[in-house]
């Protein structure tokens, strides 16, 4: 028996898998609802803020607005990728359309981070000459806008912020809540001090918000693009774990990545002892690994290490010769442990 054993991931249809029933990413019709809302709510006071800002001649103001356009955009892109990650698998796509949320993502970091670069400098050129400001069209316009982001950032709450897209949003908006306090301070100072520079230093807080909130988004998103291991998962440690399972006494060829927000995958090349149980050890790594690290994608191919030797070895190496050390990352054995 070559013991040749896969366990394999809901790739596509026409595919067995051994998982059933997980949701991952985006719920689908009571999430977008509480997007819509959302999205409705920062749209119509968006509008409003632009012409109040320019009346007002406040770049707080309207920074507060271009930020809120983003807002806007962040959720509109997450509605999009939510429903093309609900799309089934298909054709070329063996994993559907999953990534496109990270793709919002990072569309919204980067945002974040061009319009961060544009305020900064309009909110510099406003402090070395600061112009005319109505303090008190500011303060009022600032708290209104907080109630409106308290109650977008609550609709976005009650949906399923696994999702990359869906957490991109909503730190979109809590950023924007903080920066309407800002600027309502700002305001308060302006209309009871005169003080107009405060107007520019309310924005730079927001450009301040606004390059945490993207570099965050950007640098998440990389990873899943990049095909890193989720941050919580040290792939050494998982390859140590699986060897010191006996029967294994060998790991190699393991590779762990992310599809989509809080969906790990991982595939490995398993020997076991000649007397081992191929089909009973792919069933214990796999629930081993679901329970300690919650990776339930996983694609294990379990060979008897004899049988694979034989099957190496006609090719003039073995198993876990240099080439496949060389070539495939780290290998773990029984016993001291070459990585």
């Amino acid at each position: 028996m070559s013991g040749h054993d896969h366990a394999h991931d809901d790739h596509g249809p026409g595919h067995g898998h051994g998982h059933a029933g997980h949701s991952h990413g985006v719920s689908a019709d009571a999430d977008r609802r509480w997007l819509a809302m959302a999205l409705g709510l920062i749209g119509t006071f968006m509008a409003l803020e632009v012409g109040i800002g320019i009346m007002a001649n406040s770049l707080a103001l309207i920074s507060d607005a271009a930020h809120m356009l983003t807002d806007a955009v962040s959720i509109v892109l997450a509605l999009i990728a939510m429903r093309l990650a609900a799309r089934p698998a298909r054709g070329g796509f063996t994993y559907g359309l999953k990534r496109a949320e990270i793709l919002s993502a990072q569309a919204n970091g980067l945002t974040l981070l061009l319009l961060a670069v544009w305020l900064a400098y309009e909110a510099v050129r406003r402090l070395m000459d600061p112009p005319p400001v109505e303090g008190g069209l500011v303060l009022v316009t600032a708290l209104a806008g907080i109630v409106v982001n308290v109650a977008a950032a609550w609709c976005i709450s009650r949906a399923n912020r696994s999702s990359l897209a869906v957490e991109g949003a909503y730190q979109h908006i809590l950023n924007d809540l903080f920066a309407f306090i800002g600027t309502a301070v700002a305001g308060l100072i302006v209309l009871t001090t005169g003080f107009r520079q405060a107007d520019a230093i309310a924005t730079l807080v927001v450009v301040v918000l606004m390059v945490k909130a993207g570099y965050g988004l950007v640098r998440e998103s990389g990873r899943i693009f990049l095909e890193a291991a989720p941050a919580h998962v040290d792939p050494d440690a998982v390859g140590d774990r699986l060897v010191g399972h006996p029967p294994v006494t060998e790991v190699h060829d393991l590779h762990i990545w992310t599809i989509t927000s809080g969906q790990a995958a991982l595939s490995a090349h398993v020997l076991v002892e000649p007397a081992g149980d191929c089909h009973a050890v792919r069933r214990d790594l796999e629930g081993l690994l679901a329970k300690e690290y919650g990776i339930t994608h996983t694609t294990l191919q379990v060979d008897h290490a004899q049988d694979s030797l034989l099957t190496v070895g006609r090719a003039g190496e073995g198993p876990s010769g240099p080439h496949c050390a060389d070539a495939h990352g780290p290998v773990h054995r029984q016993g001291p442990h070459a990585h």
